[in-house]
């Protein structure tokens, strides 16, 4: 080997469909430290979520963008030399490249850790183990291929361990985010309307900003309305109930999204986009469930859900919800959805209409399911009815199309029984 290293640059990489930047949360290989191919290397955060970077060289790191610092997709954020030469301490406030205005000052060399390639980490659990002076060498980790989650950080704080959520009810998520841009980085003025505290956005939050912005801004969207009698969807429930033992049955919410799936088969536009004046009809069917995160939105994708049954279609709403919750959730979990249900019926809301999620046709609304008198076989009795409102793009999907899914999907759930073949 020649005394010259040559190096290999290690770019932000695009980690999710749109992705334009990326915030470094933290280098899990320290300064100057030899690093192997598929080392995982650092923690980006995107506007979706944070996610694990692996070393795609091997050799000695030179770290060229602090922690806390962002870079555009395909900016040289390191380093790897092919000789293990002497490298150049990690990038200060003073040296690292500029941030944008609204990012958080460089860290100081003292906050690059120490390596921990031998440990697996979740975002949330490291913030968590440094906040609570948690020793992450101390703690045996109970997620996915052993990796250490924010429950575990808990446990060894003796701290109470937030039960996991119910799949009807996806609870706030701890995002992936540093503590300041978590937190709102704030500042505060007297004015008559008393003390002012300014919060600065989250990643995640500006990216839903942007594009419910650009939403509202760029589709003509229309609004379509059904009320759906779910008699028989629950007596289908409780069979399944019965026959599921220990495991949890499929929610009503998974019925729905099962529902909308085979719809969208018949009707392709609903499956599709408008994109720079041409339609984009896609092949295959992956339904987005919006689940409440921490001051934010997220919106996890079931792939291929005309192709699964309820079992399948509950277990993967159950593990994506959990995900969003832990912080665990990748952008590729984030990613290839052609439509979104979103659903606050949980929350006794009765009927809202959601903003359409770009460049998607359509987004349906889910509302509280509860009794209400319905004229019912020519007498009026009290029957379960739940509200489903269409926002749709008048630029792909026309009333009668939207009209005829939006049906499809109501006589879908009033006739449950062949959606569980």
């Amino acid at each position: 080997m020649s005394g010259t290293a040559v190096a290999a640059d290690v770019t932000m990489p695009e980690l999710s469909e749109g992705m334009e930047s990326g915030t470094i949360i933290a280098w899990l290989i320290e300064n100057g430290a030899l690093v192997n191919v598929g080392d995982e290397l650092l923690e980006v955060e995107t506007d979706k979520a944070a996610m694990t970077v692996e070393a795609e060289a091997a050799g000695t790191l030179q770290i060229v963008v602090a922690v806390n610092q962002s870079a555009a997709v395909g900016d040289v954020i390191a380093r790897i030399g092919e000789d293990p030469a002497p490298v150049p301490p990690p990038p200060t406030a003073s040296s690292a490249p500029p941030a944008a205005a609204d990012a958080p000052a460089a860290a100081p060399p003292s906050s690059f850790p120490e390596t921990v390639s031998a440990l697996r980490v979740s975002p949330v659990a490291r913030r968590a183990a440094t906040e609570h002076g948690v020793d992450l060498g101390s703690i045996s980790g109970t997620g996915p291929g052993g990796r250490i989650v924010r429950s575990d950080v808990e446990r060894a704080a003796g701290l109470p361990v937030t039960p996991a959520p119910a799949a009807s009810q996806p609870v706030p998520a701890q995002l992936a985010a540093p503590p300041a841009a978590r937190n709102g980085s704030a500042s505060r003025a007297r004015t008559v309307k008393g003390e002012v505290r300014v919060e600065e956005l989250t990643r995640v939050q500006t990216a839903v900003a942007r594009r419910m912005s650009e939403s509202k801004a760029t589709a003509p969207e229309f609004i379509l309305g059904v009320d759906v009698d779910m008699e028989e969807a629950i007596a289908l429930r409780t069979r399944l109930k019965a026959l599921a033992g220990e495991e949890k049955p499929p929610s009503y919410n998974d019925l729905v999204i099962k529902a909308s799936a085979l719809a969208l088969r018949e009707f392709p536009r609903a499956n599709g986009a408008y994109v720079d004046g041409r339609f984009e009809l896609y092949e295959n069917i992956n339904v987005g469930m919006a689940v409440a995160a921490n001051d934010a939105l997220i919106v996890p994708t079931i792939l291929d859900a005309d192709k699964k049954s309820l079992g399948e279609i509950g277990r993967e709403s159950r593990r994506l919800a959990g995900r969003v919750r832990n912080g665990e959730v990748t952008p590729p979990e984030l990613s290839g959805g052609t439509f979104t249900v979103s659903n606050l019926g949980m929350f006794g809301i009765s009927e809202f209409i959601s903003i359409l999620n770009p460049p998607q046709a359509a987004i349906l609304s889910v509302g509280e399911m509860k009794r209400k008198p319905v004229e019912w076989e020519d007498e009026v009795t009290l029957r379960h009815v739940m509200k489903l409102r269409l926002s749709c793009d008048h630029r792909i999907l026309y009333g009668a199309d939207a009209a005829g899914f939006l049906r499809r999907i109501k006589d879908l759930l009033q006739n449950p029984l062949g959606m569980a073949l």
